[in-house]
């Protein structure tokens, strides 16, 4: 499982112009999900992205995370990210999950996130979706369970 986080002041996810899910202060999450990814890889990245101090203190250091701010989440699905570029100018896809695996993973992963740490928000696995952001920082990081 990877995981492309933003720290966000706003995000939002639309389709066709409608707007599916936003949330203000917080995290964005792009999730990619491998085709062994497994409820180990949900819980280790759930954990991350909760607890991951990238929010500023009264001292303006990165310090509190999601947790601490009372921040909100959103997910949205990218298997993009799970791409080999490595060789040639043609990504490869081979380590990325099925659809019906990848859809599996990345719903179970916004259930366990919401009934163990706080409402998560998401896109809509599959789609076609705009995702319109205000990086905060910009404070972007790159996560691998």
């Amino acid at each position: 499982m990877k995981g492309l986080i933003q720290r966000v002041t706003s995000a939002s996810v639309s389709i066709n112009d409608d707007v599916v899910a936003s949330i203000d202060n917080g995290i964005l999450l792009l999730l990619g999900v491998e085709k062994d990814d497994s409820k180990l890889h949900i819980e280790k990245m759930a954990r991350k992205v909760f607890n991951l101090r990238i929010f500023s203190d009264a001292d303006g250091k990165m310090n509190k995370s999601l947790g601490d701010i009372g921040g909100e989440l959103l997910v949205v699905s990218q298997f993009t990210l799970v791409a080999d570029t490595t060789k040639g100018n043609r990504p490869g896809f081979s380590k990325g999950a099925t659809p019906t695996h990848g859809e599996f993973i990345y719903r179970a992963f916004i259930d366990h996130v919401s009934t163990t740490f706080s409402e998560c928000k998401s896109g809509i696995f599959g789609a076609d979706m705009a995702i319109t952001l205000i990086n905060d920082g910009p404070v972007t990081f790159w996560i691998e369970t």
